[in-house]
């Protein structure tokens, strides 16, 4: 294997455990506890390391981000996939969206609150939150109704589910009642 492969491969490497270690931090213990020195020192290579893969933690922050758009996607179109017919698709879409919001926190305030440094809804837009945004599209699109336009129903759509999501999350809406949200959100939002 050729040095500069090699090398290469390592550093690829090394970026993945940084992100994969920020990532398990922030889970955690929370975004504020993510620092580079603390990075450096858990995955034992220097800041000066560190700072050579990502100019700091706004970028590490949009790196978790582009992961976690990246699962959010997997996760979309599996849900969809398995699912019979335009309202279980729907309502399969919601409820993954909602669940990957709950299971890692971290992740989603990186992906939607957090300043990562990633543009949104614009021509440069990273192809990992595209990718994110399309596998809502492709669902949601056959569902918009006549007259409306997909991409606008989606968005409209997932600021729905992300109310829902920060809204539970920060203990604002009542838990027990979380599935009939879901069920009400798709059989008045989406018309099924």
């Amino acid at each position: 294997m050729p040095v500069q492969e090699r090398k290469k491969r390592e550093r690829a490497d090394r970026e993945r455990l940084i992100v994969a270690t920020a990532r398990e931090l922030a889970e955690q213990q929370g975004w504020d506890a993510v620092t580079t020195r603390r990075l450096a020192e858990r995955i034992e290579y220097s800041q000066p390391v560190l700072y050579s893969h990502f100019r700091g933690k706004r970028e590490i922050i949009g790196a978790v981000a582009l992961q976690g758009a990246a699962e959010m996607a997997v996760s979309l179109r599996a849900a969809a996939s398995a699912a019979d017919g335009p309202r279980a698709r729907v309502t399969a879409l919601a409820r993954t969206y909602l669940d990957f919001a709950e299971r890692n926190p971290a992740v989603y305030d990186a992906m939607f609150r957090l300043d990562g440094g990633l543009a949104f809804a614009v021509e440069d837009t990273p192809e990992p939150l595209k990718d994110a945004f399309a596998a809502l599209l492709e669902s949601l699109g056959e569902v918009a109704g006549d007259g409306v336009h997909p991409g606008l129903f989606t968005e409209t759509f997932w600021a729905a589910l992300h109310g829902l999501a920060t809204l539970t999350r920060a203990g604002r809406l009542p838990p027990e009642d979380a599935e009939r949200r879901t069920d009400l959100l798709v059989d008045r939002l989406a018309a099924l």
